[in-house]
């Protein structure tokens, strides 16, 4: 691997959405203060990448430490948190080197071309040195190891296979054909036998069926009308299986969307909860100016809430913005039986958080411009969806344990 921690204090960013990159701006850092301008070309484009924290303004722009780090909240939408940070940081420390000598814009160069979304960075220091088929098996037992504190060997494949991936869990991002009978690294564009997907492995809190208990979810949610990608339980040497899904920020053929998280959006930290779903619903009107997309996250909260998936913080919703400059709601993603901060939702429901009920989403449904009777009917399609849990998770080798576990919680 060649020496990728050179400190920076500037970088170029650009919009890839699948032709020539386009210049966005440019991101300094100095004494502790990063400072952003658009380009000036750009800004005649008309293209809000962050409408309501980075206006489209000329102008130098300088965030102060604090949330982010400094960084506006659309780039560090593009930094990896979690599994991602740990392998970055764990390969500084297998090179002498602390993870504090890395700025947020250094970490940006990991990032590159690699991230999700289309925004992209230069320099480019991301890595693309995986080829040809990957056995998830393995990969799972990597990263048990990596989670362990061992097995600095296989940092550089994990690191090149993570993209820019948010969350605890480990992922990779790989190519997937289209019977799924092969499985390829899958960070950057790949040819048209396949697709981008992302696949999910176990953490040290996980029981070897969480793959299979995510992959039952997605499926109740598709059933409750809920926006998702295409999901696959691919199967597993140890456990239930590995859940997978495609990626929403990829079309094929290199065609990229931009994406911008609710956290980032509107400069929410996400690790301290405290929006509600009426701000979503709110923010995701103003920012799509189409009241269908603004009920999708009307539907998003009634399933969050009555599928008890209460780690629905400000990371987990999303924004998709085409190269035209159109807006919409993201398909849903990390839908799972989870338990938010002191067991309660991370996203409140009319103020309540820790025992949201039908009351609070029936008036909820209002800020989405929905009667009463529209609302249960989302509610009612949902319970219904809610109720094929057994059946489907013990097709699906879900353990006895867990079936009942859950099931006591959310019916089924």
């Amino acid at each position: 691997m060649t020496e990728p921690f050179t400190p920076v204090t500037a970088l170029n960013v650009m919009l890839n959405f699948g032709e020539q990159p386009i210049n966005v701006g440019r991101i300094a850092y100095r004494d502790g203060k990063i400072f952003f301008e658009y380009d000036s070309d750009f800004i005649s484009k008309k293209l809000e990448i962050s409408p309501f924290k980075l206006p489209l303004t000329s102008g130098l722009q300088v965030f102060e430490p604090g949330l982010f780090e400094g960084l506006p909240g659309v780039f560090n939408d593009s930094l990896p948190d979690g599994w991602g940070r740990l392998l970055l940081d764990r390969t500084l420390r297998s090179k002498g080197l602390a993870e504090s000598a890395l700025s947020p814009l250094d970490r940006l160069t990991h990032v590159g071309r690699a991230g999700m979304g289309a925004l992209v960075y230069e320099p480019d220091h991301s890595q693309n040195t995986i080829k040809g088929a990957i056995d998830l098996d393995q990969l799972a037992v990597q990263s048990q190891r990596i989670l362990e504190g061992e097995s600095s060997d296989v940092l550089e494949e994990l690191v090149a296979l993570n993209g820019s991936s948010a969350g605890a869990r480990p992922k990779a991002m790989i190519g997937v054909n289209k019977d799924k009978s092969k499985v390829i690294q899958g960070v950057h564009d790949l040819n048209k036998e396949y697709e981008l997907w992302l696949v999910k492995f176990s953490n040290s809190q996980d029981g070897s069926d969480a793959g299979a208990i995510e992959y039952v979810y997605s499926l109740m949610a598709r059933e409750a009308g809920l926006e998702i990608m295409d999901t696959h339980l691919f199967a597993a040497e140890n456990g239930a299986g590995y859940f997978a899904t495609k990626r929403f920020d990829r079309l094929g053929g290199g065609k990229r969307l931009h994406m911008h998280t609710a956290s980032g959006l509107l400069h929410s930290d996400f690790r301290v909860p405290s929006l509600d779903y009426q701000d979503l619903i709110k923010a995701t009107m103003v920012l799509t100016r189409d009241i269908r997309e603004a009920q999708k996250m009307y539907r998003l909260a009634v399933f969050n809430v009555l599928s008890h998936n209460r780690d629905d913080h400000a990371k987990n919703f999303s924004f998709l913005m085409d190269e035209t400059g159109k807006w919409c709601m993201a398909p849903a993603y990390d839908l799972t039986f989870s338990s938010g901060p002191s067991g309660e939702q991370s996203t409140m429901v009319m103020g309540e958080g820790k025992n949201p009920s039908i009351e609070h989403l029936l008036e909820l449904g209002k800020t989405a411009d929905l009667s009463e009777k529209e609302a249960q009917r989302t509610i009612d399609q949902t319970i219904t969806a809610l109720m094929g849990w057994k059946e489907l998770a013990r097709a699906y080798g879900v353990s006895k344990d867990s079936i009942k576990r859950v099931g006591d919680v959310i019916g089924g």
